[in-house]
């Protein structure tokens, strides 16, 4: 059986009907990160298998990127990122287990990341802030199980651990989105909508009903800091709230509430309130798939300022070819740090990026891809001097390697 949205020709084996949805009586095309929905129509990468009662499939991709972003603010890197995703899943007892593993090789670029103009958030050595850089993700990303009981028709109740997991919090991780993951670069945004998806402490309990999902959870709400290759300290000392609805096959809405005790941990007197809400369209056609995501997220640090976000990203597969485009407008007061006299202030950025990648099969279940993305970013006057230009840009041409 072919998924929604993938040629015939190039779909996975029939084993992928063998798992469940991991929350309840759904398929599981609809599970995106932790216990994250995204549209039923959604195709999903991955190889399937299946041994003595246990259903599962691995997926996961390696880039290889050469990072260039302009102005004096901007760098030069050739650096590979990756992630690698582990499931497994059996009936046990009334209900369904489902265990995740994922891990990144991504600290073999280094505590510093790699370039990437306007992104702020969390930090390389310990004692100095990273701005204009993404930050590498850990070694180990995701260690969590998922335990479901139907209780009704079209009903379960569901408990998910992790030690690292990711909170019922925000729309599905940009890595996770099909409209945003053939994207190398991580969105100037991500600390406004789902920086969360690495935290060392989760438990999350919900119940499901159809088309709906409630879920809350308590978790670690300091993110990971500058030892990538390791553990982190667990913790429970923050909550959050999650509302999804998946009202048909192509669409799926999440509003969800937290709160973050010191996230940063250069600055631990500071708590944070996170909203956010998320539209995600997708539309499966014959020989391809598009799909399109809408988020706005608010930050209201205490002490500290109110900082909005807004996300719209889209991503249109057309058998080999991905055509992928983002744009985002973000209010940051770390951009500039003392002694500057703009240190603390306020802007308004914004980032709009267009890139593709063409993928050819090189086995059974690999893909190699050579793709390149630019992006566009538009800065205030005032950090016109400080970024070289109030439009310094970027651009990343990669090779992948993916499993489909």
């Amino acid at each position: 059986m072919a998924m929604p949205g993938v040629p015939m020709a190039d779909a996975p084996m029939p084993a992928m009907t063998m798992m469940d949805g991991a929350l309840g009586s759904y398929t599981m095309m609809q599970d995106a990160s932790g216990t994250a929905w995204q549209p039923v129509s959604t195709p999903m990468d991955g190889a399937m298998w299946g041994s003595g009662g246990w259903s599962g499939m691995v997926h996961g991709y390696a880039n290889l990127i050469y990072d260039h972003q302009s102005g004096p603010r901007g760098g030069d890197k050739t650096f590979s990122e990756s992630m690698v995703m582990v499931m497994a899943q059996r009936h046990a007892g009334p209900g369904t287990l489902t265990l995740k593993a994922m891990a990144s090789l991504d600290p073999l670029m280094g505590n510093d990341g790699y370039p990437l103009l306007l992104q702020t958030g969390e930090t390389a050595d310990g004692v100095n802030h990273l701005v204009d850089r993404q930050h590498p993700h850990n070694l180990l990303m995701e260690l969590a199980g998922t335990y479901a009981v139907p209780v009704g028709q079209q009903s379960s109740l569901f408990i998910y651990l992790g030690y690292p997991g990711e909170p019922a919090l925000g729309p599905a991780t940009f890595m996770h989105r099909f409209s945003g993951k053939d994207n190398p670069a991580a969105p100037i945004s991500h600390h406004w909508l789902d920086s969360t998806h690495i935290t060392f402490g989760v438990a999350t309990a919900g119940f499901v009903h159809g088309p709906v999902k409630v879920e809350a959870s308590v978790f670690n709400g300091r993110e990971p800091d500058q030892h990538r290759w390791g553990w982190q300290p667990l913790r429970l000392d923050s909550w959050s709230g999650r509302i999804t609805l998946n009202p048909g096959r192509d669409w799926s809405f999440q509003v969800s509430y937290g709160h973050l005790h010191s996230p940063e941990a250069l600055n631990p007197a500071v708590n944070q309130n996170r909203l956010t809400a998320s539209a995600t369209y997708n539309h499966a056609f014959a020989g391809g798939n598009w799909q399109t995501t809408l988020a706005f997220g608010r930050n209201d640090d205490r002490p500290g300022t109110v900082l909005n976000a807004v996300l719209l990203e889209s991503a249109v597969a057309l058998r080999r070819l991905t055509v992928f485009a983002r744009a985002e407008t973000v209010q940051k007061d770390d951009l500039v740090e003392a002694p500057s006299p703009l240190a603390g202030r306020v802007f308004r950025v914004a980032a709009t990026t267009l890139g593709a990648v063409y993928d050819v099969p090189v086995a059974p279940h690999l893909l190699l891809g050579i793709g390149v993305q630019a992006t566009l970013n538009v800065v205030p006057a005032p950090l016109n001097v400080t970024y070289g230009s109030a439009t310094p840009g970027g651009v990343m041409p990669f090779l992948r390697v993916k499993i489909r």
